[in-house]
């Protein structure tokens, strides 16, 4: 396997979990979103990925793209440990909180859209921070409203096993910390990125632990 990413994508460091919570190797290759004019615009990239985003998979003569869809492939492909739940309405609560972040959160924090604001709207890095720390906090309040009805006390999103929440929640939480998000409020989240962060499949994805890592 292949895979293509940046230190710190949200979405390259979800794929990194899940490979370390499933053991598996990879060939890493560097894709910088900032050099050379963005990497991932290059036309030997946006041949393999035509939407010129990371992360992308290359498996076997086949190519994947999009977190959520890899994630999926991994855990079907090899299913052990499992990161969905077995049970049809505990995986669709799942899905439907990673998608609160994958949907709802993400997007708006995009590489993409922040470069848009500072270039279109005149937005210096404080400007760009304010609204990152809106629609950030805004989701995170949301994902700490679910966990409240639905996590019990468990160690972690759905369970005390990580599972495809915790992978979702992590890089979240990292970007949030990386735009000065309020944390204080969100106890269930900040107990479940304190249990994920003892575990070596979370340390070793960070982003500082990365070989294309950078102050």
């Amino acid at each position: 396997m292949q895979f293509h990413g940046y230190f710190r994508s949200s979405s390259s460091y979800r794929c990194r979990i899940a490979f370390n919570l499933k053991g598996l190797n990879y060939d890493f290759v560097s894709v910088h979103l900032l050099k050379d004019g963005g990497q991932q615009k290059s036309e030997a990239y946006k041949a393999m990925n035509p939407q010129g985003l990371v992360p992308t998979l290359e498996v076997d003569g086949q190519v994947l793209t999009q977190s959520p869809a890899i994630l999926e492939w991994l855990d079907e492909t090899y299913p052990e440990p499992p990161l969905l739940p077995i049970e049809p309405f505990e995986r669709a609560r799942v899905r439907a909180f990673t998608q609160v972040i994958a949907c709802e959160i993400h997007p708006l924090q995009n590489l993409r859209v922040l470069q848009f604001l500072k270039q279109n709207y005149d937005q210096d890095q404080e400007g760009v921070a304010v609204w990152c720390r809106r629609w950030i906090g805004d989701g995170l309040e949301a994902c700490e409203a679910l966990l409240v009805k639905q996590n019990g006390g468990a160690d972690f999103c759905f369970g005390d096993t990580p599972g495809m929440a915790d992978i979702y929640l992590m890089p979240q939480v990292f970007s949030a910390a990386r735009f000065g998000v309020d944390m204080k409020s969100f106890s269930n989240i900040n107990r479940i990125v304190e249990n994920c962060s003892k575990l070596e499949a979370f340390e070793l994805a960070h982003p500082s632990k990365q070989p294309d890592a950078e102050a």
